[in-house]
Parts: C-alpha cells; sequence; structure tokens
C-alpha cells in the first residue's frame, strides 16, 4: 500500500496518477477533506486499486491510522518543513518508508531512526530535480568536469503552502544569496545580482539572483567542481519586488505577499519552468561545453511527477536504505528518463556550447 499524503492536492494528485498508470501498487489518498479525496479517486484513480481516507497531518491518532498499513508513505502535504518530521515518525513506527517531495532541510533527528528503512527528502522539481539534471549531463556527456552554471526559472502560481516552502528554503534554510563555489569551498559575495538578462528559451529578460545552496554544495563536491554559479532566474518585476521585501517582513504577511506577486505576474502569460545547466569538462581527451536544457509547462507537474519517480525508485529497491536526499541516491539517467518518456511533461534537449552563446544565437534568429 502507498499512502500518498496531499493525494488530492496539486503535487500530490500528479504524484498518485503517474503511480497508479505506473502499476506502482495500491494506493491511499490521504486529505483533510475525505469529499475532495473521494471525488479525486472517482474522477482519476477510477479501475484502480485506490481508496480515498481523511486524515489530519497535525493530529497524531489521524496520521497514525493513515499510515497503518503502508509500505510507503508519500509526503505531499504543506508546509513539509513544518510537518515532515511528524509524517516520517509515523511512518517509521508504522514500518514503512517514506518519501518527501520536500522537508530536507532538517535531517539530523530522523537520521539514527529510520535505521533499515528508507527515507528520501527533496524529492521534487527545486530542490531535486535542479540537483538531478546536472548529474544526468555528466553522467551522459562528460568523463570529468570542472565547472557547473546552472539558471532555474519558474512562472507559476504560489499555493500558501508552497510560499511557506520557498521561503523557508530561501531565508532559513543553507541558502546563502551572492555566494558561489570557488576552488572546492563556498566563497561569500563572488557574484552579484544583475537585471535585464537574457537567457535562451526565456522570452523576456529576468533577474538573476545569485545563491548557493546544500543541493549545489553536494553537487560541486561530488563532481569535483572548481567553480560552480547558481541562479534563479526571475521573470517578473512583482515577484521580485516581493522577494526583496520578504525578509523584512512577518512570515505570513511574506507568505501573502509572495503569492500576490506570483499571481500578477503570472496573469495572462502561460506557466513555465526552465531550467539551464551547462557544464565545462572533457570528453575522450577534448575540452567541452555542454548545456542542457529542461522546459516544462509547470512546477506543480513536475514536482508530483519527480515525487513519483522517486517513489517508484523506492519501492524497486533502487535506493540505498538509510536517510537520503533525492539528487544524490536517485540514479540521474533512470530518473531524467522517466521524466521524458512521460507526454506533456517536459523536454530536455542538450546542446553543444555554452548558455551565453545560446542566448546569442536566439537573439539573433529574432
Amino acid at each position: 500500500m502507498i499512502g500518498v499524503l496531499g493525494g488530492y492536492g496539486a503535487v500530490g494528485g500528479h504524484a498518485a496518477r503517474l503511480l497508479a498508470r505506473w502499476g506502482a501498487g495500491r494506493l491511499r489518498i490521504g486529505g483533510r477533506d475525505n469529499v475532495r479525496a473521494k471525488r479525486f479517486v472517482a474522477a482519476h484513480l477510477a479501475g484502480t486499486e485506490a481508496e480515498a481516507t481523511a486524515v489530519d497531518v497535525d493530529d497524531a491518532a489521524s496520521l497514525a491510522a493513515f499510515v497503518r498499513g503502508c509500505d510507503l508513505v508519500v509526503h505531499c502535504a504543506g508546509p513539509s518543513h513544518r510537518t515532515s518530521e511528524r509524517v516520517t515518525f509515523a511512518a517509521l513506527m508504522a514500518g514503512a518508508d517514506m518519501v518527501d517531495a520536500g522537508g530536507g532541510g532538517r535531517l539530523d533527528r530522523v537520521r539514527t531512526a529510520v535505521g533499515e528503512r528508507t527515507a528520501l527528502y527533496d524529492a521534487g522539481a527545486l530542490p531535486g530535480l535542479s540537483g538531478l539534471l546536472p548529474r544526468w549531463l555528466a553522467a551522459e556527456h562528460f568523463d570529468s568536469v570542472h565547472g557547473l552554471t546552472a539558471y532555474a526559472g519558474v512562472l507559476d502560481r504560489f499555493t500558501e503552502t508552497g510560499a511557506h516552502d520557498y521561503l523557508d528554503g530561501v531565508l532559513d534554510g543553507t541558502t546563502e544569496p551572492l555566494a558561489a563555489w570557488r576552488d572546492g569551498a563556498r566563497r561569500r559575495g563572488a557574484l552579484q545580482r544583475l537585471n535585464g538578462q537574457q537567457l535562451p528559451h526565456f522570452a523576456r529578460e529576468v533577474v538573476t539572483l545569485p545563491y548557493l545552496d546544500a543541493e549545489g554544495e553536494r553537487l560541486a563536491r561530488d563532481l569535483s567542481l572548481t567553480h560552480g554559479n547558481w541562479f534563479t532566474a526571475v521573470d517578473g518585476e512583482h515577484l521580485a519586488a516581493a522577494l526583496d521585501a520578504a525578509r523584512s517582513l512577518d512570515r505570513a504577511d511574506a507568505v501573502a505577499a509572495l503569492c500576490r506577486a506570483a499571481a500578477l505576474d503570472t496573469a495572462g502569460r502561460s506557466p513555465y519552468v526552465t531550467l539551464l545547466a551547462q557544464l565545462d569538462g572533457t570528453r575522450a581527451g577534448r575540452t567541452v561545453t555542454r548545456t542542457a536544457i529542461l522546459r516544462a509547462p509547470g512546477i506543480s507537474p513536475l514536482t508530483g511527477a519527480v515525487t513519483a519517480v522517486a517513489a517508484l525508485a523506492a519501492l524497486r529497491g533502487e535506493v540505498p536504505r538509510g536517510t537520503h536526499r533525492a539528487d544524490t541516491a536517485l540514479d540521474p539517467r533512470s530518473a531524467v528518463a522517466r521524466l521524458r518518456a512521460e507526454p506533456g511533461l517536459c523536454d530536455v534537449t542538450v546542446h553543444d556550447t555554452a548558455i551565453s552563446e545560446l542566448a546569442t544565437i536566439e537573439e539573433g534568429a529574432l
């Protein structure tokens, strides 16, 4: 039995539909509103072994009843930074493995409790896929790498819980603005914010916000990078302003401002996710530069799909026992292949050139 918390939500619903289509096993769809859970099962999982169950993640007895009998618990309810630890301990007490679309910020307390079970965190798009894509590019196209430049751009609305988790990662986590990776260490203030940047596959100019987080640092160490630059590409003046103001606001006010800003920036536009990952290294004795570009039509379907891929890997024993984050525990080749195989989910291309040269080519074509 696979229990999906938040199973009729924007992320959990996509994960549940994919797991059902892949024949992963019986599904238990959970959320606070049992009527919505039943409607979701009837509309999207008819003909499959799926059931709807009301569950309140904040209520210990309700949560224990939901996870009872599960082999795997997939956590897509939010905010994950508040609920992940609670769900993990409930799953472990029930003898179940755990896959969390988020929740990877604080693992120290659960690490020893996991034991011989599997607990996989940050199994979403950002973080998660943002770390897997460069690893996939390195495995497929390089013998060794020394440099990375990556941009992540999302134009989409925020849910309230999504905004909470996003701000937790940006403001309270290991994310350091303006930092970069230089010669085997984090270097503060190495980069600067730039306005009016033109990037390939972005229709408008964007604000690029440099940062270095724990996922980037793991990637830099694992790939033995000498330099690495990561940027958030903000497509919209309202969101950029809301992010600037977030550090000085009460968290509830910052969440509300973020949701309003995203709604204003997306008004009349189609949502998208664009990830750019440029690697510099060697192949067959030659110095090469290649850029992977991933494009998707929305953040929730992509996040749900990555979570489903992680859940399937855990069910098939492809993830080591213990506590892990998805970017290091999943096989990047298998993960990207499964995502690319889903019609309409995302498009991945590789170009034998740098991001800056691709932007110049696009500008010239226009």
